[in-house]
């Protein structure tokens, strides 16, 4: 390995790495170049951008200040790059490349180890004199062994004399489960239950008579998944951008299977849009497409329900009264939308789904309760992902420009927030009066766009539709005169809405090109991925998308908004901060 000295990336013997996103600009005689303050001159490293792509591929960002970004190299982060066929020494050669030092020998070691134990231990189904078992399997004995060593594995398995280890069927979940924190992810090839037969055929043509075919991507990540029916593939997880078509994926991997199939989602706007999808894109009947939610409950050859009916429950002690949809019909594919957002009882349900294939479709893997372990052993590993900025440079997604607004705390608020608790003070710096200001001036800045402003705070939104005059949708808000206003933004009556968290999730407004947050949820990557995928749909006329967040100057809601600004680095998006007076200015001229 030759390093050259001005590369950009550290690595370190704890696993992490150091990304310096810019370089510092010297004179002649190599001393570095000062600007009229006498601060050095900086410009963007010219292999950060690479250097930033490679490492997307088996690392996790942590932190995302301006000049250095820090990684973390994990056994999920490599076992994911291991799924979709990175070999240890291709992990290696990435770091090499982009490496100014050597890279720790611990750390080849590590990623080495990670790589070999990927697989190691199987399921498979085995034949026997009173029928086909499945069994946990191993080419290296010791692998087997050291896991049988643990009770949380040796409690759900049965040796017999010849040196099986077998598990009941049920246990398929449990085992991924158990063996996963011991470090051994499972290649879980039991195969599949063939669920009842439902062909579904994907239209050359959507209802109003515009064309229709998925795109290669879509065509590509489906594959991926299915695997040609085999018991390689059939669970997994697709990662794209909002706005990417993860539906049209979905639809796609449904007429692969060919079988009935659920759809959980994240709420009822959601299941009535994947109903039209499914109605617009594929040949299925509406008798054919169920709706299992609140205010229906059908159950059909496809039926869309949401992760808060099935988690329903008349108190903490009772039981979820509706678990049953996941055994009342044989399903052939369970699709988890937005798996980064499945709640915990819904895992426990998957690890019993095993012998159902799962698709799970996300914007983002990252979990804020750090459960990423779980999707991977129970909906599966990354089958397939492409950067944000590659679809934006193809033109499947929009382009976005990125603008951190920051406001001083208001005077009559220092004394509050000064004694408040450290939760308090982000709320205070949150409902900050003085963003309203703001919002108004990015209101007059964009006279002719399609706005979405999202907040946290119910209070803080209903004083803004005071000044703002726009209609506002809560969670409060009935489905019925949610739609009424979606469709109403969608036809132009309305150009500005106002909404809630609600906005994070599934919301159809292809013709959105602004988004104004002025609050959020503490340190959510999450969030910052939904809110932003909001307005990533192509525009007809080609122009770029606006994406700002207001947050308070010097204050806990800043360094929030840090934290949620890993999510648009890792995808390639970087932030312009401009300050309030900066803005005024701006529009003022």
């Amino acid at each position: 390995m030759t390093l050259a000295a001005d590369n950009p990336l550290i690595v370190q013997g704890d696993r992490t790495l150091m990304l310096h996103t810019v370089r510092t600009l010297l004179d002649e005689l190599g001393r570095p170049r000062r600007d009229a303050q006498g601060r050095p001159m900086t410009e963007e490293h010219p292999r950060f951008a690479a250097a930033r792509d490679a490492l997307n591929a088996f690392a996790e960002l942590e932190k995302s200040p301006d000049y250095l970004h820090t990684y973390r190299l994990t056994p999920v982060s490599v076992w994911n790059a291991a799924a979709l066929g990175l070999s240890a020494d291709d992990i290696l050669a990435r770091l090499d490349e982009f490496a100014c030092v050597p890279i720790p020998r611990n750390v080849e070691s590590e990623i080495r180890t990670w790589i070999e134990r990927y697989g190691l231990l199987r399921i498979e189904r085995v034949a026997g004199a009173s029928g086909a078992r499945f069994a946990l399997c191993s080419a290296a004995a010791d692998a087997l062994a050291d896991a049988l060593a643990h009770e949380s594995v040796r409690k759900l398995v049965t040796l017999d004399a010849d040196g099986h280890v077998w598990l009941e069927e049920h246990q398929r979940g449990s085992i991924k489960q158990a063996l996963i924190k011991l470090g051994y992810p499972v290649d879980d090839r039991g195969g599949y239950l063939d669920g009842d037969p439902f062909p579904i055929v994907l239209k050359l043509a959507t209802r109003a008579g515009e064309p229709f075919a998925p795109r290669p991507y879509q065509i590509e990540a489906a594959h991926s998944f299915y695997r040609g029916g085999s018991v390689l593939g059939g669970n997994g997880v697709v990662v794209l951008p909002c706005g990417a078509g993860k539906t049209v994926v979905g639809l796609t991997a449904m007429s692969l299977v060919g079988e009935k199939t659920l759809i959980l989602t994240t709420n009822t706007v959601a299941v009535r849009q994947w109903r039209e999808e499914l109605l617009d894109k594929t040949g299925i009947s509406p008798a054919d497409v169920g709706e299992y939610t609140g205010e229906e409950k059908s159950v059909r050859p496809v039926t869309v329900t949401t992760y808060q009916m099935l988690t329903w429950r008349r108190s903490k002690t009772d039981a979820f009264e509706h678990f049953a949809l996941f055994s009342r019909e044989n399903w052939g594919l369970v699709v988890y939308d937005e798996v980064h957002l499945l709640p915990a009882p819904i895992f426990r349900v998957t690890a019993a789904l095993q012998a159902r294939r799962r698709l799970g479709l996300t914007a983002t893997l990252v979990r804020e309760d750090g459960k990423e372990d779980e999707v991977f052993c129970l909906i599966g590993p990354k089958r397939y992902d492409v950067p944000w900025k590659v679809l934006e440079d193809k033109g499947f997604i929009a382009q976005a420009r990125c603008t951190e607004v920051r406001v001083p705390l208001a005077a009559a608020l220092k004394g509050k927030y000064a004694s408040a608790t450290a939760r308090n003070k982000f709320r205070v710096a949150s409902e900050n009066p003085a963003k309203i200001r703001v919002v108004q001036q990015l209101l007059e800045r964009h006279q002719d766009g399609r706005v979405l402003i999202i907040g946290q705070y119910l209070d803080q939104l209903d004083e803004l539709v005071r000044h703002v005059r726009a209609p506002l949708i809560t969670g409060k808000t009935p489905n019925a005169e949610r739609e009424r206003l979606y469709e109403r933004f969608r036809r132009g009556t309305e150009r500005i809405l106002i909404v809630s968290k609600v906005g994070n999730f599934a919301i159809d407004l292809p013709d959105a090109n602004v988004a104004i947050q002025i609050s959020g949820t503490f340190g959510s990557r999450q969030e910052e991925a939904q809110r932003l995928g909001r307005i990533l749909r192509p525009k007809s006329d080609g122009s770029a998308a606006a994406f700002y967040a207001v947050v308070t100057l010097g204050s806990r809601d800043q360094e929030f908004a840090q934290k949620r600004q890993r999510f648009l680095t890792e995808q390639g998006y970087s932030y312009e901060i401009i300050d309030s007076s900066q803005l005024e200015a701006s529009v003022g001229a």
